[in-house]
């Protein structure tokens, strides 16, 4: 398959990889392209801002969660019958698992799917020794997949000496600047970047960038660079997904999901923001019914439900109005202790204690279906990829899980249930409740690194209504 794709990527985070990103994405948009973007890694955050850009939902890319095929079809997947797909890296380009090893890197990534990349430099306090930065990026790997370099924090000045300098030295093209943008300013908090809503006049911000970068950008060049990507090897898993397609075209088929008719309320609002947008895809795929509400605005939940889903977010920021809430509390303490087939992660999971805190240190009451209290730490608590090992999902053996922790919120009750292991490391804790209609805890789960892990839940939804008809 011919996908025209790019990856922009740097040396290290907090090189403004998101804000070049989302200043290409609006550019793009502006040229009235159709547009597909991918996050690189586990983060949840940088995906969003891709949305409010381009309007429709950006995807996440991790080859720790996937392995080469399937990360190969997700892309295929998601970025078919678009004009081109742009992929932000992930920390520094050569930074992946436990700080010593290139695998799930941004550069894992563009080499597993053969993507050209393009380096942001931050040249803030440089002039020359741009060039020596650049050629060990070029260097440091055979195949660096480096096609092209822009400068950020540089001046107009300054650009074309430099950018002469970069291209009769190394072999790499030069495809414009970034000067510095005060007015364009993305805001952090503790689980990374503040959520688009929240900056003022963001819109203005990104019309801003575009028109920037429309200037001082070659993006008529990034484009042919994107042309130029070689075509992806039709996977054989992009093959199935094709036919499967194709059968449910076919009224004669008669071929139907045993998922289809599922209800599963999905948690989704202010406190409750962080999906994999591939994971929700998945369970509509196989013909589930998502069903949204809110744990803040909605007094109940919604009725004849078969799961519920309680993903992460910022419950921390909104404990007082989620504890005030009380006949969602008892909904849900009640559903969950009848047996609504129940996954909770991170932030869902800590809505499920007896008590929460919240930024300020002031506990409040929560849902209480898992007996303990949550409070605030000073620091990351436990971060970074995790192979949860030795557990059940809604009692079946589904083997090992790849995951993903980030909180700076701690438990007296994370669960006994399964094992976390750091990848190329010695260190590992216990962590989840795995019950037979409950999975709750605080590692973030990828569908696609384990698919046994969905197809349990949907088993064990479908088990619960026929028995609710019956």
């Amino acid at each position: 398959m011919k996908i025209p794709r790019l990856m922009i990527t740097a040396a290290a985070s907090g090189s403004g990889k998101t804000l070049c990103t989302c200043g290409l994405l609006q550019a793009l948009k502006n040229r009235s392209l159709e547009v597909v973007s991918f996050k690189c890694g586990p983060d949840y955050i940088d995906p969003m801002f891709h949305t409010k850009v381009i309007g429709t939902k950006s995807r996440n890319l991790d080859t720790f969660f996937t392995d080469e095929d399937t990360t190969r079809f997700l892309l295929e997947k998601n970025a078919a019958d678009t004009d081109v797909a742009v992929i932000e890296g992930v920390m520094g380009y050569y930074d992946g698992l436990a700080g010593i090893s290139v695998s799930a890197s941004a550069w894992d990534l563009a080499d597993t799917t053969n993507t050209p990349a393009v380096l942001l430099v931050n040249c803030r306090g440089m002039s020359v020794s741009i060039v020596p930065f650049i050629k060990g990026f070029l260097e440091y790997k055979k195949n660096s997949h480096i096609k092209g370099v822009i400068l950020n924090r540089i001046t107009g000045m300054l650009y074309p000496r430099v950018k002469e300098m970069i291209e009769k030295q190394l072999p790499v093209k030069v495809y414009g600047y970034l000067p510095e943008l005060k007015d364009c300013l993305l805001e952090s908090r503790h689980l990374g970047l503040v959520l688009p809503e929240e900056i003022e006049d963001l819109q203005m911000q990104l019309d801003l960038l575009a028109e920037t970068m429309e200037k001082t950008v070659d993006i008529d060049g990034l484009l042919k660079l994107a042309a130029s990507a070689e075509e992806l090897e039709n996977s054989e898993l992009m093959k199935q997904y094709e036919d499967r397609k194709a059968d449910a075209r076919m009224p004669q088929s008669g071929e139907k999901s045993p998922y289809a008719g599922l209800r599963i309320g999905v948690a989704r609002d202010e406190a409750f923001c962080f999906f994999y947008e591939d994971n929700l895809d998945y369970l509509r795929e196989q013909g589930a019914e998502l069903i949204e509400f809110s744990p803040i605005h909605d007094k109940n939940l919604p009725r004849d439900l078969d799961g519920l889903i309680l993903n992460g977010g910022y419950p921390e920021l909104y404990a007082r109005v989620l504890s005030q809430n009380h006949t969602m509390l008892s909904d849900i303490r009640m559903a969950v202790e009848y047996g609504l087939v129940t996954t909770a992660e991170c932030g869902g999971f800590m809505y499920l204690h007896e008590s929460m805190e919240d930024m300020d240190g002031q506990a409040w009451p929560m849902v209480g279906a898992v007996k303990g209290r949550v409070w605030k730490t000073p620091k990351l608590t436990r971060f970074g990829y995790v192979t949860l090992e030795g557990g059940t999902a809604f009692g079946c053996e589904i083997g090992p899980v790849n995951a993903h922790e980030f909180h700076y919120f701690d438990s007296d009750s994370c669960g006994e249930d399964w094992h976390a292991q750091k990848p190329l490391s010695a260190r590992g804790w216990n962590c989840i409740h795995a019950e037979n209609t409950l999975f709750a805890g605080f590692p973030h789960i990828y569908y696609y690194a384990n698919e046994e892990f969905p197809k349990a839940f949907l088993e064990k939804c479908l088990e619960r209504k026929q028995k609710a008809d019956w």
